[in-house]
């Protein structure tokens, strides 16, 4: 169970809300993640590559976590990629070590062993291997080319892996050039997730506050409106990673410009004119 933060007893939390901590039974549940869910289950069942996108913070890791957590693990052999900025090498390192073996230095040995380690997988274990890459859209041209000779088995007759790739809206482009024709047409399924509307975003943080213990509404429906707007309906903006400290102490307002420290007026300054002036620097009759 996460920790309470000092402040949340103050709005009758059991928990921090809006954590990342959640089990993957606790995501919250929309139609977009549900899509994309499906899709990246199917591309898994048919050993497919399947492409997810989104804005930053649409939920595209919440759907993949979702898809993951109803795999078999005795059927099934996930390699989640989190950074793919490695380089061609990088992506037959990541496989190898995933499924128990130790890389060889020579890239062309590393390749036919990463090879021989899935074909194993599938003959001997009878497990399906499930690549995962986030972060897709950093990848550069020449690790998707080696993505893609990958994926060729059995005289392109087949895949040794299912693929998924997860990145923001330019990996969906970059996919679409001309250069990529070869790996485009083997993407079986491809989803972009949307933002939430308005009712998605009220229904998102009652979610969230239930889970942090509290079951009356917390938010008025003007400050729903307010969070929706503001975060574009991105789950994440809306809901911003919590804070174990309570905020500083609110500072006092400034001063208005022209006014002094002290609670007494300012002396007025005399001018050499003024009539005080030349009645003090009158003769003596």
């Amino acid at each position: 169970m996460a920790s309470r933060a000092p402040w949340a007893a103050h709005f009758g939390l059991a928990r921090t809300p809006f954590g990342k901590a959640i089990a993957a039974g606790d995501l919250f549940a929309r139609q977009a993640h549900a899509q994309a869910t499906a899709r990246i289950s199917f591309c898994i069942d048919q050993i497919l590559l399947g492409v997810i996108t989104g804005d930053v913070g649409a939920g595209k890791t919440v759907a993949v976590r979702a898809a993951v957590a109803g795999l078999d693990p005795t059927r099934h052999q996930v390699i989640y990629v989190a950074n793919p900025a490695f380089g061609t090498r990088g992506l037959y390192v990541q496989v190898v070590r995933a499924l128990g073996a130790q890389p060889r230095y020579l890239k062309a040995e590393l390749m036919a062993q990463a090879a021989d380690l899935l074909a194993a997988e599938t003959a001997e274990r009878h497990r399906t291997v499930v690549l995962i890459v986030d972060e897709a859209h950093l990848l550069q041209p020449d690790q998707l080319e080696e993505l893609r000779l990958m994926t060729n088995a059995e005289m392109d007759s087949a895949s040794p892996f299912a693929g998924i790739l997860i990145g923001q809206p330019t990996l969906a482009r970059q996919l679409r050039m001309g250069t990529f024709a070869a790996l485009d047409q083997r993407i079986a399924t491809r989803y972009a997730i949307k933002p939430m509307d308005l009712a998605e975003s009220a229904a998102y943080l009652r979610h969230h506050m239930t889970l942090a213990g509290r079951e009356e509404p917390l938010f008025a429906d003007d400050a729903v409106a307010r969070l929706h707007r503001v975060s574009s309906g991105l789950p994440r903006p809306a809901c911003p990673a919590p804070s174990t400290t309570p905020p500083p102490p609110r500072s006092s307002p400034p001063r208005p410009p022209g006014r002094t420290s002290s609670t007494m007026p300012a002396p007025r300054k005399q001018s050499p004119s003024s009539p005080e002036t030349d009645y003090q620097h009158q003769p003596t009759p």
